[in-house]
This record gives C-alpha cells, structure tokens and sequence, in this order.
C-alpha cells in the first residue's frame, strides 16, 4: 500500500547537458516543449501548456561533457506521456522528420511506447496508455503486461497533423 496521494506527480526531470543550444534543438525543436525561461547560455526550462517547467537542461556542471558510459548508474530514461494514440503519432513524425535514431518500440499492452536518445544520450520514451479497461490481465486479474513489436508504420498513419502554434 502506498503511502502517497493519489493524486502524486512527478513534476520535472532536471537534465545535465553539454551544449545548451543542442539540447534545446531537440526537447524544443523535436519533441516540442516550449521554454519557459532562459538562464543565458547555461540553462532552460521547458514545458508543454501552462505549466512552469517539465523539463530542465543546465550545463553548470556538465559544458562540453560526454555522455556516461552504458555500464554506469543513473536515469534510463525519461517517458514523457501523450494522450492518445494520434498525437504519439504526430511526435513520431517529428521525430523521424528530424533524423533522430529510433532505438526500439514496444507495445506493453497497457502502454505503446517509442524509445530514442537526446543529443546527450539521455534515454526518452514517448508513449500512450491505454485505457485500464484493455489492460491485460492473467488468470488472477494481475497486470500481465508484454513486450510484442509496435508497429510504427500504423501508428504514423494515425498521426495528428501537426499545426503550426
């Protein structure tokens, strides 16, 4: 049993990059946050909608860096959530408009999910969930969630087309 709220958020993921002007061609350019503030030449913050920031990029301790190794400890990934299966489509085209590597895809039966990197090699998910209705379940009713090939050529077909804001 969890001790938290139901209503409990993760509120923003703080990210060390190396060059702030390629970072922000990705989180803004690509996946499409938009920067809410600009501390100069060695931070930002992003955000979809109104809220302050989803998404920080700082260089303070890390201008000019490189990526950690594979074997190393730290974040596997940031998922940032859409909200239905036609705008994860749209973020998919962009993604591939961009050239950005598409590095797996998977539908988890509660979730389809489209993973890549940003320029600094942070891992990124971009996926939907499904209604918990479809979930999958095991005899029990327990979660029974898989790993079976997304299939990205439907999901671009179903893609929102992307407006100009």
């Amino acid at each position: 049993m969890s001790t938290l709220p139901a209503a409990f958020r993760i509120g923003h993921v703080h990210l060390k990059v190396a060059d702030l002007d390629r970072a922000l061609g990705f989180w803004r350019d690509v996946i499409g946050l938009e920067v809410t503030q600009r501390m100069g030449s060695r931070a930002a913050f992003l955000a979809a909608g109104d809220y302050h920031h989803h998404i920080a990029l700082n260089t303070w301790e890390s201008l000019g860096g490189s990526p950690p190794p594979d074997d190393a400890t730290g974040l596997y990934h940031v998922a940032l959530l859409y909200p239905d299966r036609a705008s994860l489509g749209a973020a998919l085209v962009r993604v591939v408009q961009a050239g950005v590597p598409i590095e797996g895809a998977a539908d988890h039966g509660v979730s389809e999910a489209v993973y890549l990197r940003d320029p600094d090699g942070n891992g990124v998910e971009l996926y939907r969930d499904r209604a918990e209705a479809d979930w999958p379940r095991d005899a029990t009713g327990g979660l029974a969630m898989r790993n079976a090939r997304l299939d990205l050529q439907a999901l671009l077909a179903e893609a929102t087309p992307v407006t100009a804001s």
